[in-house]
Order: structure tokens, then sequence, then C-alpha cells
């Protein structure tokens, strides 16, 4: 296998909004300030909460939980339906700070991004204070607050970003990386997971110093290529390049109905509706896609994906819609109705930018099921 150099002295920054929609609404309506507020689904429907402001979170309220337990949780937190207008103004105030300073940035989502200044446009040799000067910009731009992570590479950078939010900043130097990521619990390693972390548990893997002493033969024959990863960044080994890398991603929107469904026209309506703006997203980023995938979750949370890959480019609406529907089509089951369904495009490959996290409305006039939570997002592979 060929040695991979690292190279301690590049400068990384991750900076990450905290709680950015909520801190949007909060910020816009003084009233929510101080209140933990959830931004998604009504806590009547069957919708999922998108994100919520800290104070929230002090409930046990997150992401993608359903908003009738949200509520059971907190019943004085305020629910809000999205502004996604508001967010992307909000987000593009942001980006233009972080292109005030280097053009090497890598826009991951709608409210964070990471910065190469190795070389900058101040000459600027302190990382960190660059950070903390983008902090301080976008505080005053915006009245937001951002969480930064500085270090040598994307992962560390990534990592530090969360060890001290919200507002906060942490530097993660060469020296410090080894004590660092030994004592990180697995559950923080960005790009572990929820089912990976339940395996590495079950071999007594908690630290990251625990995850050290297997070795990389050991590591690719549990958990495959992506072991080979898991082995570098516990050494703090990350040769990824900012802006350069994410060449492959996945599209996805689903939907968690407000009543289970069993109208195969209403579906196939909805499949149609989202292949639509999934085709006019990669038309308009000039993408090419491979396989496109359904996912179907039943009345019982019995859960199924589908999954075709073309020999030919796949980028329009109608290539995605004829795919997923004989996708839908031989995948139901009979006299069973459906509570979730979704599509999602993958082995993209983008020809001349980085692609972007893009959310979707997650209401629409059109759907007679009015509390229907639809989310479009990419995922790095």
């Amino acid at each position: 296998m060929k040695e991979i150099v690292y190279d301690k002295t590049r400068k990384i920054i991750h900076i990450d909004m905290d709680a950015f929609f909520a801190a949007v609404e909060q910020r816009d309506f003084p009233e929510l300030r101080g209140k933990p507020v959830v931004i998604g689904g009504k806590p009547n429907s069957r919708g999922v909460v998108s994100t919520c402001s800290y104070e929230a979170r002090k409930y046990g309220i997150h992401s993608a939980m359903p908003s009738a337990f949200a509520y059971r949780l907190c019943p004085s937190a305020i629910f809000v339906r999205p502004r996604f207008e508001a967010y992307k103004q909000a987000s593009e105030e942001v980006m233009k700070i972080f292109y005030e300073y280097t053009d090497k940035v890598e826009q991951v989502s709608i409210d964070e991004a990471y910065l190469d200044v190795t070389e900058n446009k101040f000459n600027m040799k302190s990382a960190s204070i660059i950070a903390e000067e983008i902090r301080k910009k976008i505080k005053e731009r915006t009245g937001l607050t951002a969480s930064a992570g500085v270090s040598y590479n994307k992962f560390l950078a990534k990592i530090g970003s969360e060890m001290n939010k919200p507002d906060g900043l942490t530097i993660i130097r060469p020296r410090d990386a080894k004590d660092v990521l030994e004592n990180l619990p697995i559950r923080k390693f960005h790009g572990i997971g929820k089912k990976t972390e339940e395996k590495m548990k079950a071999i007594n893997v908690f630290f990251g110093r625990d995850l050290k002493k297997i070795s990389m033969n050991e590591m690719i024959e549990r958990f495959g290529k992506v072991g080979y990863f898991y082995y570098n960044i516990v050494r703090g080994k990350d040769e990824r390049i900012v802006g350069k890398s994410g060449k492959r991603h996945s599209i996805a929107s689903e939907s968690t109905f407000a009543e289970d469904i069993d109208d195969v026209d209403y579906m196939l309506r909805y499949l149609r509706r989202i292949a639509t703006k999934l085709g006019d997203n990669i038309q308009k980023r000039k993408l090419i896609a491979k396989t496109v995938s359904i996912k179907i979750k039943y009345g019982d949370f019995k859960q199924i994906t589908r999954s075709y890959t073309s020999p030919f480019p796949i980028n329009s609406e109608k290539d995605i819609y004829d795919i997923s529907k004989k996708l839908l089509i031989n995948s139901l089951e009979k006299d069973r109705k459906i509570r979730l369904l979704g599509i999602s495009i993958s082995n993209i490959i983008n020809k001349e930018k980085e692609v972007y996290q893009l959310i979707l409305p997650f209401y629409e006039e059109w759907n007679p099921y009015k509390n229907m939570l639809e989310e479009t997002y990419f995922i790095d592979n």
C-alpha cells in the first residue's frame, strides 16, 4: 500500500453555526429568545424535529426525533415551521465572510464549512486568530454565533468545532492530537455512526485508545474499506484536501406522511414531484448520477430500500421518476400501508464544483397531507 505523507503544517478551520435554524428564529423573533424552540413538524403531526435551540436540547430533544415525542419531553416547547429563505440568506452572508480570507472553502452544509487558511488573503500566520476574526464578523453581521475548530487536518478541525459549543473555539495542535484522540469517546468520532458505535462497543472499543489497539488488517476485516479510514483518523491522519474531497455524493428526499397511505396513485404523484426537484438540482449543478434508490417504511416501521444502478448516466427528472416508479411498484406489499417514502440518487459525479447541502421546504401547499415533513439533503459517502 502506498505510503501517504501527512502534512502537519496545514492550517484548517471548521466553522459550524450554533443551532442554526433555531438561532435565526430567535434572532428574528425576540419573544423566542431563551425559550425551548423546535423547528420542524407540529407536535400533533407525524413530522420530525429538524433542529432545536439549546434550551430545548436540555430536555433531550434532538434532530430527527418525532415531534410528538419532543412535545412529551418538553410540553412548553415552541414548535416553529421552518423559513428556509431566511436560513439561506443568513448562510450566504456567513459564506461571504469565509471568502474574505481564502478561496479554499468547502461548504458541506447550509451551516458549516471547512477553510484552508495555510495561505490566505491577509497573509496571516495564525489560523486561530483568523477563526476568531471570522466568528466575530459572523456575530456582527448576522447576529448569530458560530463555533470553530482549528487543526492541521479536516477531521481534527471538525472534532474541535464540536468540543466547545456553543460559541466556542478549540485548537488542536499536532502535539495535542494524540491525547485528544486517545481520550475521545467513540461516539464523538465524526464518521462513526450509531450502528458502527454499537459494533465497536461489542468488541470493547469505547475510546480512541481502544480503537488504536486494533490492527489495520483487523479493522478492514471487521468494518470493510472504511476500516482504513478509522485506522488513520485515530492516529490523527487525514489526507483529505479542503474543496477537493467528496466527489461522490448522495442526494435524498423523503417524507413521513400524516397518516399511513395505500393510495398508489398518490405515491406516484409524490415520487414525480420529488423526482422533478432532484432532477432540477442535478441539472443546475451539471451533475451525473448512476444509481436511484427508494426507501419505504411501512406502518409497523418495517423499512426496506431498493436500488437500481444504470449503465447510462442519470441526469433528468424523467430518468429518476421512471426508475423509482418501477422500484416502488415492484416493492409494495399487498394490503400494507406506508408511513414514509423517499428517493435517493447516488454515484454522483460533479464535473465543476463541490456539491453543497440543499434543504427544500418541509411544507407545500399542494399536499393534502398537511403535516407531512419533507427534507432533501446531501450526504458525503
